[in-house]
């Protein structure tokens, strides 16, 4: 499998993680089985540990969307700069015209797409090490810090946003 099959594989695990986050551990393994087309056995997680997973798988799945709705935002605003902000271009990132204006606002918006699916893919292994830890019972130890420390950044950076706009 290449690297390109990969990131989307685990891109589009990160979208899935919200939804899958409230399926029972069966239908949750038999997604991961399916998105990775990987080996992957429940080992008896109980209540805790699936309880615990889908609290995290739903944090690391609210993440990724939220990211896939900023990035969706970007693109949109940089595309269509002359209807969002024509009336700033002067002292705007390609201006003094808004030709210019216009050009960097989509070039950027456009070209840092692919930056925005690697951070959703990194959701997505994240996401996969999770699975993999709290019920299969395998796999490092580390994700279930990460991903706490994430969700807060998470809200962090939402309420900055929030307060942006």
């Amino acid at each position: 499998m290449g690297w390109v099959q990969k990131v989307s594989r685990a891109g589009y695990y990160a979208l899935l993680a919200l939804p899958d986050a409230f399926a029972p551990t069966g239908v949750r393994a038999r997604v991961t089985r399916r998105v990775f087309r990987s080996r992957f056995e429940l080992q008896e997680p109980g209540a805790g540990r699936a309880a615990a997973h889908s609290i995290l798988a739903a944090a690391v799945g609210l993440i990724a969307w939220f990211a896939v709705f900023l990035a969706a935002l970007a693109a949109v605003r940089g595309v269509l700069y002359p209807v969002v902000a024509a009336h700033e271009y002067q002292n705007s990132w390609g201006g003094p015209t808004l030709a210019g204006a216009w050009a960097v606002h989509a070039v950027l918006a456009v070209g840092l797409l692919p930056l925005w699916w690697f951070l959703v893919a990194g959701l997505g292994v994240l996401q996969l090490r999770l699975t993999q830890r709290l019920l299969g019972r395998t796999g490092p130890w580390w994700p279930i810090p990460v991903a706490v420390l994430l969700f807060l950044g998470g809200i962090a950076v939402f309420i900055a946003w929030l307060h942006q706009i």
